[in-house]
């Protein structure tokens, strides 16, 4: 791959060589991408991805790296970033989202429109397309819940529209997960509700989390799904191994389903860390954690 060409190819769009993924990742790791694109529209994401199907570049697109590891070898070819893609549109009851804006700015334009029904995710702070793309929740609420549909680019470059039905949505899982799409858009249908009963409640939530996740850390956030007839966070905490460092990363002694970087972790630090806890959960109490973050990218 000829990343000067790639770059040529498309100088209406900010593409950056060789740029170090630690920049963008919520735990602060993580290898290089051979080519970061931020395309500002749905055309030009159309036009990159036809253009690596075309010359057989690999490609991949990446929310705001918040639920994610990047292995510290990086990612080779083509890594979309869809951050300038996040225009919020309020129409009556239903938000149209652009796949790149905040879930906590979402839920701020429905409270502003006086919309009720995404209160939950005042705190959560990945984008909506990896929202969508991982049905994302906390506090008994979760997108499935509001969703109405969202459009997809296909690996082989068509574009669909899902409607609820066609998400298969599940616990932190949605159909995209299997059909490698991208969420370029995504709507949701409120209920009109009372403004004050609604910045009321996202203030509850907002204390919650703040006074019980370790947001003073870099972190990748909730680090596994919860496993059925269990709570993640007491496993780990009985278990014995809350506080422990490994290199430069710890399980979190305010929460421990958190990992944080505390001293210029690696990815490997972390991907370390998640196989030693898997391994004792599953020694101590035969339980099988499964990581809710995703992983991926190459060893260095």
């Amino acid at each position: 791959m000829k990343k000067e060409e790639i770059i040529n190819q498309f100088p209406e769009i900010a593409l950056l060589k060789d740029e170090p993924l630690m920049n963008y990742t919520f735990t602060q790791t993580g290898g290089p991408a051979d080519i970061l694109a931020f395309p500002k529209n749905r055309e030009e994401v159309e036009a990159l991805v036809n253009y690596c199907r075309q010359e057989d570049i690999p490609w991949l697109v990446l929310g705001n790296a918040s639920n994610l590891i990047v292995r510290d070898g990086g990612i080779r070819g083509v890594v979309i970033m869809l951050l300038e893609m996040n225009q919020i549109q309020v129409n009556d009851q239903l938000i149209e989202v652009e796949a790149g804006a905040r879930l906590i700015d979402t839920s701020y334009a429905a409270l502003d429109a006086s919309l009720t029904g995404l209160e939950f995710a005042c705190g959560i702070p990945g984008s909506i397309g990896g929202a969508v793309f991982m049905n994302a929740g906390a506090y008994g609420g979760e997108i499935n819940d509001v969703f109405t549909s969202c459009d997809v680019l296909f690996p082989d470059g068509s574009i669909r529209t899902l409607t609820r039905e066609d998400m298969h949505f599940r616990y932190r899982h949605s159909i995209i997960q299997e059909m490698e799409g991208i969420v370029l858009t995504a709507r949701f249908t409120l209920e009109n509700g009372e403004p004050l009963s609604i910045k009321k409640q996202m203030e509850e939530l907002t204390y919650l989390r703040e006074s019980k996740q370790p947001l003073e850390y870099p972190s990748c956030g909730s680090v596994f799904k919860r496993p059925e007839g269990h709570f993640t966070g007491k496993l780990i905490q009985d278990a014995g191994i809350q506080g422990l460092v490994w290199g430069g990363a710890q399980i979190s002694e305010k929460h421990a389903g958190f990992i944080v970087n505390i001293n210029q972790a690696t990815a490997t630090d972390y991907v370390e860390l998640i196989a030693h806890i898997q391994a004792v959960i599953k020694e101590k109490f035969d339980v099988t954690l499964e990581p809710e973050v995703r992983i991926i990218g190459e060893e260095q």
